[in-house]
C-alpha cells in the first residue's frame, strides 16, 4: 500500500514539474527587440546620445547591428520618423567614404545604390568622410567629419 502511495505521488510530482517547466518556455521572436521599429526585413532604432561616427558604429556593434544604411525611400522615410520626435536632428547614418575619398560604402557591407544627397553634396571636402543626414530644409544627406558628435540610427536584420 505504501509502495503505492509512493507511486503515485512520484507520477503527480512528475506531471507537476513538467508542466510548471512547459509553462516558463518562452517562444523566440521572429520581430524585433524591444524600442525597435521594423520596415520589410531590417530593424531600426534611433539612439539620441551624441557621438563620434565611430562610437556611434561601436555602439550599434554591441547590440548586433550597424550604423543604418539606406536602400530605397521607403527605409528613409522610416528613418526619419525616428528622428522627428527628437526634432529631426543631424544624425550619423552609416555611409563613410574613409577608405577611398569619393567611393562610398556602407558599415554593414552592403551596396550604395540609394542616395538622397543635398543639391552640390557630397562635397568631399578635407576630412569629410561620414554621413548626417537631416540636414539643411530638405533634411537630406551631408559629408561631414566622422568627430563631429551626433545622434544615429542603428539597423540590423531581423
Amino acid at each position: 500500500m505504501k509502495l503505492l502511495v509512493v507511486s503515485a505521488l512520484l507520477c503527480g510530482l512528475m506531471v507537476l514539474t513538467t508542466a510548471a517547466s512547459k509553462r516558463h518556455l518562452v517562444k523566440r521572436s521572429t520581430g524585433c527587440p524591444f524600442g525597435w521599429t521594423r520596415n520589410s526585413d531590417r530593424c531600426f532604432l534611433f539612439v539620441p546620445t551624441a557621438m563620434s561616427w565611430a562610437r556611434a558604429e561601436r555602439n550599434c556593434l554591441s547590440m548586433g547591428a550597424n550604423l543604418a544604411s539606406v536602400h530605397s525611400s521607403s527605409e528613409y522615410k522610416t528613418i526619419q520618423s525616428l528622428t522627428a520626435p527628437h526634432g529631426n536632428p543631424k544624425t550619423w547614418i552609416g555611409g563613410t567614404d574613409a577608405p577611398q575619398e569619393g567611393i562610398w560604402l556602407w558599415s554593414d557591407g552592403s551596396s550604395f545604390h540609394y542616395s538622397y544627397w543635398c543639391p552640390e553634396e557630397p562635397t568631399n571636402g578635407q576630412n569629410q568622410h561620414c554621413i548626417q543626414m537631416n540636414y539643411g530644409d530638405s533634411k537630406c544627406w551631408d559629408d561631414m567629419g566622422c568627430d563631429r558628435h551626433l545622434p544615429s540610427v542603428c539597423a540590423k536584420k531581423v
